[in-house]
């Protein structure tokens, strides 16, 4: 095997191992999306996650080819309405109202560190 193809071999690996890490964050995201008690606001109506996640859902699909990473996948899906330009918002009890990419991206950081320690 000459080297050439031990580095293309070595990238491959790397690209399908970033791919997978992605994709479980991602998944990860939309499974606390649809298990929390928490209502999901969109356009000024509230939702129940397993309500919400279905629209996040179809955003994802009609995004993909945009989104490399969780992150880009909370700004493309679960950000605002591409519509009406207004935040998502997140209601949970006892807690102040917070924009969803805040949210997610707070449980994103503590899935993370969970995964690293």
């Amino acid at each position: 095997m000459n080297l050439n193809n031990v580095v293309y071999a070595m990238l491959l690996t790397l690209s399908l191992s970033c791919y997978a890490d992605n994709q479980s964050e991602i998944n990860h995201l939309l499974v606390y999306v649809k298990s929390t008690n928490c209502q999901y606001e969109r356009n000024g109506q509230v939702y129940s996650g397993a309500q919400a996640v279905e629209h996040i859902n179809k955003k994802y699909q009609y995004f993909l080819d945009d989104i490399n990473t969780a992150e880009d996948f909370i700004k493309y899906a679960a950000t605002k309405s591409k519509i009406s330009g207004r935040y998502y918002l997140v209601h949970c009890s006892g807690q102040p109202v917070t924009k969803s990419k805040d949210w997610l991206l707070k449980e994103l950081i503590r899935y993370r560190d969970q995964k690293n320690k």
